[in-house]
């Protein structure tokens, strides 16, 4: 059944899943021109009217993601100008998310950041899936649909993998993501205790929780350059895990992560769209990606049509 009255713009972070999301939703991406001016300036122009209609934004933080996010932010302020209802920007991947507090003196708080500059510029509404921090909703001053990549990725686990599982979690932070989907897997759960001395640095140092005999499943937000999924892949085999495999919401997958994944004893890593992936990343067998496309399609009509959207969140409670 086609939605109308809406209206559905995409930058060029991705469109792929943009395309997809407006094909479940029966209308026609918006006409927009998102480029560069020869300096490299963003350059954007709404090709069709928007006045008071209800405007949905997707642009994902994708590399470059500097310049994905400045075309957001110049997306929304045309979209004010030209008089828009209501403005929603959908960030299936929010950027600068890992920045989330000030754990050393001298650091910025990047996560708070964006959501000022995305809320300053004009935006009335802010979907996206699966944040690092969940406290990050709180740095917005309008509401936030913090989506979860479970009602995706439960149902391949429980197609492609068997009950002796054991869902682990990469660190301290996603245990409650973990015990979630242990819950309702009615699987083991166990966590990896982990340093990390720098950024994109990390050295997993032990498992807590029963792992031998069993198909681990590591369960994240993100995997960037894979060197923690690499070192914990290796740890679980060394305390008797049978297979490991990987489900993540966010393949950034940057650096050495696809040279990392191949030559690692990772069996498979299941991401999401969430972000495009590199050509690298689409040919290595290792890595299988499901759609997010139907979740933020559902998320859209629902809040075009002011329904709730509690739905979506069930599978977690």
């Amino acid at each position: 059944m086609a939605v109308y009255g809406m209206k559905v713009f995409a930058g060029n972070s991705n469109p792929v899943l943009s395309n997809k999301i407006c094909d479940i939703l029966e209308i026609p991406l918006g006409k927009a021109l998102v480029g560069r001016f020869s300096d490299g300036e963003i350059r954007v122009e709404i090709n069709e009217n928007v006045r008071g209609a209800d405007v949905f934004v997707i642009q994902s933080g994708a590399v470059p993601v500097n310049d994905h996010l400045m075309e957001l932010l110049v997306m929304i302020d045309a979209f004010k100008r030209a008089s828009a209802r209501r403005i929603t920007a959908v960030m299936p991947y929010y950027c600068y998310a890992r920045q989330d507090r000030k754990n050393k003196p001298r650091v910025p708080i990047t996560a708070r950041l964006v959501a000022d500059l995305i809320t300053r510029v004009g935006a009335h509404r802010t979907v996206t899936m699966d944040l690092h921090a969940g406290q990050i909703q709180g740095f917005f001053d309008v509401p936030v649909d913090n989506l979860y990549a479970s009602p995706i990725l439960l149902p391949y686990i429980k197609e492609h993998f068997g009950r002796d599982i054991v869902i682990v979690s990469p660190d301290a932070g996603g245990v409650p993501r973990a015990r979630a989907y242990a819950k309702l897997l009615k699987s083991g759960l166990a966590m990896i205790d982990k340093r990390r001395a720098e950024p994109n640095q990390a050295e997993a140092l032990n498992i807590i929780g029963e792992v031998e005999g069993k198909s681990a499943i590591i369960l994240d937000d993100m995997v960037d350059t894979a060197g923690t999924l690499v070192e914990a892949t290796k740890v679980l085999l060394d305390k008797g895990a049978t297979s490991v495999c990987c489900c993540v919401t966010h393949a950034i997958l940057s650096g050495p992560a696809i040279e990392r994944i191949e030559k690692s004893s990772l069996s498979k890593l299941i991401v999401t769209d969430t972000l495009p992936m590199r050509p690298e990343a689409a040919q290595c067998s290792k890595i299988k990606c499901v759609s997010s496309a139907k979740l933020f399609a559902a998320a859209v009509r629902s809040i075009h049509n002011e329904d709730s959207i509690s739905t979506l969140f069930e599978i977690l409670h």
